[in-house]
């Protein structure tokens, strides 16, 4: 069965941080480009970080550069999103997807279901 699971989400306060990971399983997530996205209510949903399938290369939105790290443990079939210094805009449904190109939502394979991250005091 073909599966990713987020996880790591919560309730933050701005500045502080999370990690998020993405597990995969029943498939081989090496062979793929994993991409960060996240929809917040009433938006649409946007690319926030992808990484190539060996992890040589990454890229990254605007609203979240030299803010978020994405990274990939293929040993682990695993991929994680470490998120520092949040601001209230930063809140939204963050979902992984396992796709053929990065920030191109229309390649990817496989979704998972999204863990909820909420920045606020």
């Amino acid at each position: 069965q073909v599966q990713l699971v987020e996880s790591g989400g919560g309730l933050v306060q701005p500045g502080g941080s999370l990690r998020l990971s993405c597990a995969a399983s029943g498939f081989t997530s090496s062979s793929y480009v994993m991409n960060w996205y996240r929809q917040a209510p009433g938006k649409d949903r946007e690319f926030v970080a992808g990484i190539t399938s060996g992890g040589a290369f990454t890229n990254y939105a605007d609203s979240v550069k030299c803010r978020f790290t994405i990274s990939r443990d293929n040993a682990k079939n695993t991929v994680y999103l470490q998120m520092s210094s949040l601001k209230r805009e930063d809140t939204a449904v963050y979902l992984c997807s396992a796709s053929l190109r990065m920030g191109m939502p229309n390649t990817a394979r496989y979704w998972g279901q999204g863990t909820q991250v909420t920045v606020s005091s």
